[in-house]
């Protein structure tokens, strides 16, 4: 939990964009903390792979400049990556990730940083969706109203983690790395990736991501990317049916992540932190070739009736 202004900062940088087959919001709001320190990411089709849409959520901790420079730049590292151009996506996002940390490690104004950040991204291409994750930003869909999650957090306690770390020289204090760091795998943080025993996706902390590939179909009606800062606050059926029911009453999809942030914002900074993080959702609404009022009238009846 960092430091806390007395009242927040709520005003709200909004965007959307569409193509033939999504319509996309996104917001961002500082909220209670001194500095907004999130970054985020939306391209309907990437100049080097048109047609390919990539959508990413970047939570800094420490400082934005990690999550800054990885909101630039982490879709060109996956693409230029031999594995993009044979074909397999998956493995250029795990080679993309490893390779924007070596980057930063090398850039003199980013190497001795302290700063870090998650990294949630998705690639939709060719009716495949392609979702790489590291820490505890979370990625979620909707099908006929059901929730389909499509990243794990990644947490100190979870057993994996945990061996990890240790086999690293690290430890476990608190559900915290070495009793600081509340997430077990990010870009940046480069303090925790200084055993030269280990390989990158070995270091206490890695920039290794877990990767999840979904194919799409009729029953995708949105998917939502979004900082730890919501996910605090709701569960992930409450965001589904959050969402839902607004797109149901044909609100815009920008709108919708404004709402969703407002919901999610406390009232005051004594909840332990709940509602007091920087904030940022992306919501992708998937239109299958029809409009955007026929996602919005789909969304308003019960799910049990696709």
């Amino acid at each position: 939990m960092g430091q806390t202004l007395s009242e927040p900062v709520t005003a709200k940088e909004t965007a959307c964009c569409q193509s033939l087959d999504m319509r996309v919001g996104s917001s961002c709001m500082q909220g209670w903390r001194i500095n907004m320190e999130d970054a985020h990411t939306h391209i309907l089709s990437l100049p080097d792979d048109p047609g390919t849409a990539f959508f990413g959520v970047y939570d800094g901790h420490g400082g934005a400049k990690i999550a800054q420079y990885a909101g630039k730049h982490l879709h060109k590292f996956i693409l230029k990556t031999q594995a993009y151009k044979d074909g397999h996506i998956e493995d250029a996002i795990r080679q993309g990730f490893l390779e924007v940390d070596q980057a930063m490690l090398q850039e003199d104004s980013l190497k001795d940083e302290l700063a870090g950040t998650t990294a949630i991204v998705i690639i939709i291409k060719d009716n495949r969706l392609f979702c790489g994750n590291v820490g505890d930003s979370r990625a979620i869909a909707s099908l006929n109203g059901a929730v389909d999650v499509l990243s794990l957090d990644h947490k100190p306690s979870n057993p994996i983690e945990r061996k990890r770390i240790e086999a690293a020289g690290g430890w476990v204090e608190f559900n915290r790395v070495n009793g600081n760091l509340a997430l077990s795998r990010a870009l940046g943080d480069f303090v925790f990736k200084k055993n030269d025993k280990k390989r990158p996706e070995e270091q206490i902390v890695t920039a290794f991501p877990d990767v999840e590939v979904r194919d799409l179909n009729e029953d995708w009606e949105f998917v939502v990317l979004a900082c730890d800062g919501i996910w605090d606050v709701m569960t992930n059926e409450e965001v589904v049916e959050f969402v839902r029911v607004r797109l149901g009453a044909g609100m815009a999809p920008e709108d919708v992540c404004e709402d969703l942030m407002t919901r999610c914002l406390a009232p005051d900074c004594h909840m332990g932190g709940l509602g007091c993080d920087n904030m940022t959702v992306v919501l992708v609404c998937l239109l299958h070739g029809r409009s955007f009022e026929q996602l919005c009238a789909r969304c308003a009846s019960p799910p049990e009736q696709h």
